[in-house]
């Protein structure tokens, strides 16, 4: 169930896999920052005493941005896609190509498929259950939707999971400590929550989201997550993110890439999910 676990992980992010080492933020374009963490060195730069370092960079009112952020997410009633991931874990990792149908506020639905096509695993995901069928070991097991927060050990909900597959921005925050627009006429947006620092990176002009990066910001935790979102396609509920690139960390490094093949908004789906008699409950 490997791959399970990580497709899963794909629509919760933040899994508690982790090194105390921070991983480094990846700009779209350009280099890496050589600082320990991005959210950190953000925080120091960026408070709202200091002035912006060029007379052409100017600070959005906060309330502005916030409601820009939010009026910039894909509203939709329903979504399908065929993305193709790939994984490594240290000396682990794999590819499968993923099948995702959601219905907004109700249905998330995962299937996995390997080589030559072959159905590895099936996932049903509610507002309150978890339903994962392994046809390889011909079993199925049911969790509670808060399995979600034990294995990662931040409050999820089913929001947040379709926030990702659809690749709207999560764990946004009213409170934005400091924002800019830097030499490359991006938005950079400072906020602090009760669970971490994030960092958001947005095209200044239609505000399409470009990097997340989030720091723990709870004492004796280290979690940390790095997103960059790339080739977007226009859609009938707004621009897409086909491609995303995702770096988690706390005891060991996860590194994920995501490649969106297929994908539509708006039209009928469905969610197959019948269990043969002779699986084994687990």
């Amino acid at each position: 169930m490997r791959f399970v676990t990580v497709l899963i992980f794909l629509s919760i992010i933040m899994v508690a896999c982790g090194s105390s080492r921070k991983v480094q933020i990846v700009q779209p374009e350009s280099p890496a920052p050589k600082v320990d963490s991005p959210v950190a060195a953000a925080a120091t730069e960026n408070t709202p005493e200091i002035k912006p370092s060029t007379a052409a960079e100017v600070r959005p009112a906060t309330n502005d941005i916030f409601a820009k952020l939010l009026k910039h997410n894909i509203n939709f009633s329903a979504f399908s896609g065929k993305a193709h991931f790939e994984y490594q874990q240290g000396k682990e990792g794999g590819d499968a190509t993923a099948y995702i149908r959601l219905r907004k506020d109700s249905v998330i639905w995962l299937s996995l498929r390997f080589a030559l096509g072959i159905e590895g695993a099936r996932v049903l995901i509610t507002r309150d259950s978890i339903k994962m069928m392994n046809f390889q070991k011909k079993n199925i097991s049911y969790k509670s939707i808060g399995y979600l927060e034990e294995i990662t050990g931040i409050p999820l909900d089913f929001a947040t999971l379709q926030d990702l597959i659809v690749g709207n921005p999560i764990f946004v925050d009213s409170n934005i400590v400091s924002n800019k627009v830097n030499a490359n006429n991006e938005l950079e947006i400072l906020m602090s929550g009760n669970i971490f620092k994030h960092l958001l990176l947005l095209d200044n002009g239609d505000y399409k989201l470009l990097h997340s990066t989030l720091d723990d910001n709870v004492a004796g935790r280290n979690r940390y997550c790095d997103i960059t979102y790339g080739d977007y396609k226009a859609n009938g509920s707004g621009a897409f993110s086909t491609t995303r690139k995702i770096s988690v960390s706390e005891q060991s490094k996860l590194d994920i890439d995501l490649d969106f093949k297929q994908f539509s908004f708006n039209q009928p789906v469905t969610f197959p999910f019948n269990i043969p008699k002779n699986y084994k409950k687990i």
